[in-house]
């Protein structure tokens, strides 16, 4: 090979050599990505809608002030750790919609998101267990009864509600993840295979 070949070789487009995919098959990724995008949107505007609704409950029910406090202290650390978590989410929404995904790996580096993504949002379910423990707490403190509770019930409801609380919300978060978002995927993966034959 002589010195002009080895120019023009180096000066090619690497990019070009990647195979993008066709119009056809564009559109039948975009009808899961655009169904997943729909998903994220309405599952962030119900989770605002939650928030207030929940900081509206506490405020106007008619409990003493350190009752409100110590709960609103409480949501407002739950806001906090899904701002966190929805950060995360808001990324992969942008990616979903960006024109990179014309090619092979584009949409296999996609797929590697969703996969992560789910992790997140097991994790995302799993940090609210400590605010069942809270809030537990604050209603056996708070809610007043003509027998107070023994030292062996207040440690078995916590234990208990630690125990179910991560079973029940494990199971949610993977039941809530798969009819939102894991037949969409599921879509993409095998469209991904498809595209591979």
């Amino acid at each position: 090979m002589n010195i002009d070949e080895l120019k023009n070789t180096w000066s090619e487009d690497v990019s070009s050599e990647i195979p993008e995919i066709s119009i056809e098959n564009k559109n039948k990724i975009n009808l899961p990505l655009e169904r997943m995008r729909k998903n994220m949107r309405m599952e962030f505007f119900s989770t605002i809608g939650i928030f207030i609704f929940g900081f509206a409950i506490v405020w106007l029910c008619g409990a003493p002030f350190k009752f409100k406090f110590y709960l609103t202290i409480l949501l407002a650390s739950m806001v906090l750790v899904t701002f966190f978590f929805f950060s995360k989410f808001f990324r992969l929404y942008k990616d979903i919609s960006d024109p990179v995904l014309k090619t092979y790996e584009g949409l296999k580096d996609l797929l590697y998101q969703f996969n992560l993504n789910k992790q997140y949002y097991l994790s995302f379910y799993l940090t609210f267990v400590p605010f069942l423990v809270c809030e537990i707490i604050i209603v056996i403190e708070f809610i007043p009864r003509p027998v107070p509770l023994g030292d062996s019930t207040i440690a078995i409801v916590l234990i208990g509600s630690v125990s179910f609380g991560l079973v029940l919300l494990y199971f949610l978060g993977n039941w809530w993840f798969s009819k939102l978002y894991g037949k969409y995927i599921t879509r993409v993966e095998n469209l991904i295979i498809e595209f591979k034959k």
